[in-house]
C-alpha cells in the first residue's frame, strides 16, 4: 500500500498502523455483526470471507492473498458483513480506519491509493458476477485459478507456481459446485497437461491453454516460473 509514497509520510503511515496480528489455521479474524474498526493488511497467510444466510447456510464470496485488504465490505456500513477466517496460519497489520482516513486528508497521495484499493475491489466483485455466470465447471474453475494467478504476480510473487490454501470444499461453494465436481476438473486439467498437483502446491504447465478454457487472456507467456 505504502507505494509511491514519499519516506515522511510511511513514516506517519507506520505510525497509524497498529500491531501484527497471528491468526491461526481457522480462526477467525472479525465476525459479521461486529463494529467496522480496521482494515487488515495481510503480510503472510490467506484468508476466505464467507457470508451467512438468513436460513444458516454459509457462501463463501471471496479469497485474500497476501499483500490485500480485508474489511471493505464494511466501509459503507461501517458493520461487518461477513466473517473472515484464516485458511493457513496467517498475519495481517491492524490499519485503524479512523486514523487512517484522517491521514488519506493530509496525505494525497495515500488518498489516491485509498481510492484505487476501493476501485479494485468493486472490480473483483464484477469479476465474480462474471465467473458464477459461466456456464461449465471447467471454465468457473480455471477462471479463478488465472484470477488468482494474476493477483500473485501483480504482487511480485510467482504466477506459475504457487500455494492454493484453499480446500476444495470452499473453493466448490465459492463457484456454486460441488467438491466432487472441483476434485473431478482439477484431475481433468492435470491430465490434459494444464496444471500439476502436488498436495497444496499448484503448477500451470500451459498458461495460455488453461486462458483459453477459461475465456480470459492471460497476459503472460507461456513459460514456467515467476
Amino acid at each position: 500500500m505504502p507505494a509511491g509514497l514519499s519516506q515522511a509520510d510511511i513514516a506517519r503511515l507506520e505510525k497509524v498502523t497498529r500491531r501484527k496480528k497471528i491468526v491461526k489455521a481457522g480462526e477467525v479474524l472479525f465476525r459479521s455483526g461486529d463494529p467496522f474498526q480496521n482494515l487488515y493488511a495481510i503480510r503472510s497467510g490467506s484468508f476466505k470471507s464467507v457470508v451467512i444466510a438468513s436460513d444458516g447456510d454459509t457462501q463463501v464470496t471471496h479469497f485474500a492473498l497476501p499483500g490485500e485488504l480485508l474489511g471493505l465490505d464494511a466501509y459503507s456500513k461501517r458493520i461487518h458483513s461477513s466473517y473472515a477466517e484464516a485458511l493457513e496460519d496467517s498475519s495481517v497489520c491492524l490499519l485503524p480506519f479512523a486514523q487512517l482516513e484522517l491521514l488519506a486528508q493530509q496525505v494525497p497521495t495515500l488518498q489516491q491509493q485509498i481510492y484505487s484499493i476501493f476501485s479494485e475491489e468493486l472490480r473483483q466483485e464484477n469479476d465474480i458476477l462474471l465467473l458464477l455466470g459461466k456456464r461449465s465447471a471447467e471454465t468457473r474453475l480455471a477462471a479463478l485459478l488465472i484470477n488468482i494467478s494474476s493477483r500473485y504476480a501483480s504482487r511480485g510473487y510467482s504466477h506459475s507456481e504457487f500455494v492454493l490454501s484453499m480446500p476444495r470444499i470452499d473453493i466448490a461453494n465459492y463457484l456454486g459446485l460441488t467438491a466432487e465436481t472441483v476434485s473431478r476438473v482439477f484431475s481433468r486439467f492435470q491430465r490434459e497437461g494444464l496444471i500439476k498437483v502436488n498436495g497444496r502446491v499448484i503448477k500451470f504447465l500451459d498458461l495460455l491453454g488453461l486462458s483459453e478454457v477459461a475465456g480470459t487472456h492471460c497476459g503472460y507467456d507461456n513459460e514456467g516460473g515467476g
